[in-house]
Protein backbone atom coordinates (compact mmCIF):
# COMPACT_ATOMS: atom_id res chain seq x y z
CA UNK A 1 0.00 0.00 0.00
CA UNK A 2 1.30 3.43 -0.98
CA UNK A 3 1.16 6.47 1.26
CA UNK A 4 -1.11 8.07 -1.35
CA UNK A 5 -3.68 5.27 -1.19
CA UNK A 6 -7.00 5.95 0.47
CA UNK A 7 -7.80 4.06 3.66
CA UNK A 8 -10.62 1.53 3.76
CA UNK A 9 -13.02 2.40 6.58
CA UNK A 10 -15.35 -0.52 7.34
CA UNK A 11 -18.55 0.66 9.01
CA UNK A 12 -20.22 -2.68 8.41
CA UNK A 13 -19.73 -5.98 6.64
CA UNK A 14 -16.82 -8.18 5.68
CA UNK A 15 -15.61 -10.28 2.78
CA UNK A 16 -15.16 -13.87 3.90
CA UNK A 17 -15.19 -17.22 2.21
CA UNK A 18 -17.89 -18.46 2.80
CA UNK A 19 -20.35 -16.89 2.10
CA UNK A 20 -18.36 -15.32 -0.77
CA UNK A 21 -16.67 -17.82 -3.06
CA UNK A 22 -12.90 -17.44 -3.24
CA UNK A 23 -13.22 -15.92 -6.73
CA UNK A 24 -15.83 -13.38 -5.62
CA UNK A 25 -13.75 -12.41 -2.57
CA UNK A 26 -10.69 -11.88 -4.78
CA UNK A 27 -12.71 -9.80 -7.25
CA UNK A 28 -14.10 -7.64 -4.45
CA UNK A 29 -10.62 -7.16 -3.00
CA UNK A 30 -9.23 -6.22 -6.41
CA UNK A 31 -11.98 -3.64 -7.01
CA UNK A 32 -11.58 -2.14 -3.53
CA UNK A 33 -7.83 -1.87 -4.14
CA UNK A 34 -8.49 0.04 -7.37
CA UNK A 35 -10.73 2.44 -5.45
CA UNK A 36 -8.02 2.93 -2.82
CA UNK A 37 -5.62 3.91 -5.59
CA UNK A 38 -8.01 6.60 -6.79
CA UNK A 39 -9.49 4.85 -9.81
CA UNK A 40 -13.05 5.70 -10.73
CA UNK A 41 -15.06 2.57 -11.48
CA UNK A 42 -18.17 2.50 -13.65
CA UNK A 43 -20.69 -0.05 -14.89
CA UNK A 44 -20.67 -2.98 -14.81
CA UNK A 45 -18.39 -3.07 -11.73
CA UNK A 46 -19.85 -0.05 -9.94
CA UNK A 47 -22.89 2.18 -10.16
CA UNK A 48 -23.76 5.41 -8.43
CA UNK A 49 -26.29 5.44 -5.60
CA UNK A 50 -27.50 9.03 -5.25
CA UNK A 51 -30.48 7.76 -3.23
CA UNK A 52 -27.97 6.88 -0.47
CA UNK A 53 -25.92 10.07 -0.67
CA UNK A 54 -23.33 12.11 -2.53
CA UNK A 55 -20.28 10.12 -3.71
CA UNK A 56 -22.06 6.86 -2.84
CA UNK A 57 -21.81 3.82 -5.08
CA UNK A 58 -22.24 0.08 -5.03
CA UNK A 59 -19.74 -2.50 -6.19
CA UNK A 60 -21.43 -5.31 -8.08
CA UNK A 61 -19.95 -8.76 -7.48
CA UNK A 62 -21.45 -11.74 -9.28
CA UNK A 63 -20.74 -14.98 -7.47
CA UNK A 64 -21.39 -18.61 -8.39
CA UNK A 65 -24.95 -18.61 -7.10
CA UNK A 66 -25.37 -15.14 -5.58
CA UNK A 67 -25.07 -11.50 -6.41
CA UNK A 68 -23.28 -9.35 -3.82
CA UNK A 69 -23.27 -5.60 -3.34
CA UNK A 70 -20.79 -3.48 -1.43
CA UNK A 71 -22.19 -0.01 -0.77
CA UNK A 72 -19.44 2.57 -0.32
CA UNK A 73 -18.72 6.27 -0.32
CA UNK A 74 -15.62 7.65 -1.99
CA UNK A 75 -14.22 10.39 0.26
CA UNK A 76 -11.09 12.39 -0.48
CA UNK A 77 -9.07 10.40 2.06
CA UNK A 78 -10.96 7.12 2.40
CA UNK A 79 -13.30 4.56 0.89
CA UNK A 80 -16.05 4.18 3.49
CA UNK A 81 -17.75 0.77 3.39
CA UNK A 82 -21.36 1.19 4.44
CA UNK A 83 -22.84 -2.26 3.83
CA UNK A 84 -22.15 -5.64 2.26
CA UNK A 85 -25.20 -7.66 1.32
CA UNK A 86 -26.54 -10.36 -0.95
CA UNK A 87 -28.85 -8.82 -3.53
CA UNK A 88 -31.92 -10.92 -4.25
CA UNK A 89 -34.13 -8.47 -6.16
CA UNK A 90 -33.67 -5.89 -8.92
CA UNK A 91 -33.98 -2.99 -6.49
CA UNK A 92 -31.96 -2.24 -3.40
CA UNK A 93 -34.14 -2.87 -0.33
CA UNK A 94 -35.33 0.29 1.41
CA UNK A 95 -33.99 -0.90 4.77
CA UNK A 96 -30.48 -1.17 3.25
CA UNK A 97 -30.69 2.39 1.93
CA UNK A 98 -31.87 3.64 5.32
CA UNK A 99 -29.07 1.75 7.13
CA UNK A 100 -26.48 3.27 4.80
CA UNK A 101 -27.84 6.79 5.28
CA UNK A 102 -27.80 6.33 9.06
CA UNK A 103 -24.22 5.03 8.99
CA UNK A 104 -23.08 8.00 6.88
CA UNK A 105 -24.78 10.41 9.27
CA UNK A 106 -23.11 8.81 12.33
CA UNK A 107 -19.72 8.58 10.61
CA UNK A 108 -19.79 12.22 9.50
CA UNK A 109 -20.85 13.30 12.99
CA UNK A 110 -17.97 11.37 14.60
CA UNK A 111 -15.44 12.68 12.09
CA UNK A 112 -16.52 16.29 12.63
CA UNK A 113 -16.02 15.91 16.40
CA UNK A 114 -12.37 14.88 16.07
Amino acid sequence: MSLNDKALVWLHGELKTPPFSLEARLEAGYLLRQLQQGMKLAMPQSRTMPNVGRRCHELRINDESSTWRIVYRADADAIVILEVFEKKTNTTPKHIIKLCKDRIRRYDSEISQT
